[in-house]
């Protein structure tokens, strides 16, 4: 018996399913896109409309621009998104190397205990994150949500990438030991390059949750200086009056990093999630 995935395939083809996924995945983000530019009440009277001559509006941006420093709010995400992936795809892939390449007494629970972190939310520690945060001086800085975001995404990438390079030929390895290669040599230049996919895949996941995130920067950073761009775009929501043309203009520029990170990692993005799917 076809499944009503296979009877799609039959009659749209290959190319065509994926099309027809394409744009599923792409409406939600089309709609917000064509109604920032649209006048209020073309908003509300035909949201699916194109925006023409009577409804195209760019009130929304001249709002964004000029109320509210936008450019430092963006700047702030793409620091603390950037740094974040860094270290996470740094330390975690470390992590994972020690894990999968040599073998101690407690290697086991070491794994499940940075696994833990995926099936406990970092959310519930926030008092105490606030108290150590304040303690340490680090409240209304960047660094703040960075070490948060990077503690946060780390047992992701551990438990992704040490599955991977348990995967890594050790003759390969080995071979680079008889060369004179160090450890670090090995893992910059043989391991690194081999678990590229895996990376990828790490970086996409954890880039999403980190450059929407409301609840840590509210929290942490709420300083005019320190805004992220989630944070930034609250200014336009009140509690009786919301100011929807700049609300969607917002996010439609909040959308621009998202859309070049997949294009850019696509590839490496469904080599990774496919190896994991093979594995």
């Amino acid at each position: 018996m076809h499944t009503a995935r296979d009877t799609l395939s039959t009659r749209l083809g290959t190319h065509g399913v994926l099309i027809l996924y394409v744009i599923i995945a792409l409406f939600p983000v089309f709609v917000i896109v064509t109604n920032s530019f649209k006048t209020r009440r073309a908003i509300f009277r035909e949201p699916l409309a194109l925006p023409d001559g009577e409804s195209f509006s760019l009130i929304g941006y001249e709002t964004v621009l000029k109320q509210g420093d936008f450019f430092l709010y963006f700047q702030n995400s793409m620091i603390v998104t950037v740094a974040s992936l860094f270290f996470i795809l740094l330390f975690g892939a470390m992590a994972a190397f020690a894990l999968a390449e040599y073998r101690f007494k407690g290697n086991t629970l070491m794994g499940l205990y940075l696994a833990l972190g995926i099936m406990i939310p970092i959310r519930i520690g926030t008092v105490a994150i606030l108290e150590m945060m304040v303690s340490t001086g680090l409240v209304n800085t960047l660094w703040a949500l960075i070490l948060v975001y990077t503690a946060q995404g780390l047992p992701l990438a551990v438990f992704i990438l040490s599955e991977f390079m348990k995967g890594v030929s050790d003759d390969l390895k080995n071979a680079g030991r008889i060369d004179g290669l160090s450890e670090y040599k090995i893992f910059f230049r043989l391991v690194l390059p081999l678990v590229r996919p895996a990376m990828a895949t790490v970086a996409v996941f954890n880039m999403i949750p980190i450059w929407n995130d409301l609840w840590f920067p509210l929290i942490l950073a709420p300083a005019e200086e320190t805004k992220t761009l989630t944070l930034g775009s609250q200014v336009f929501i009140g509690q009786f009056v919301t100011d929807w043309n700049a609300v969607l203009s917002a996010l439609s520029l909040a959308i621009l990093p998202v859309m070049v990170l997949y294009v850019i990692f696509s590839r490496q993005l469904i080599r990774g999630i496919t190896s994991g799917a093979v594995k």
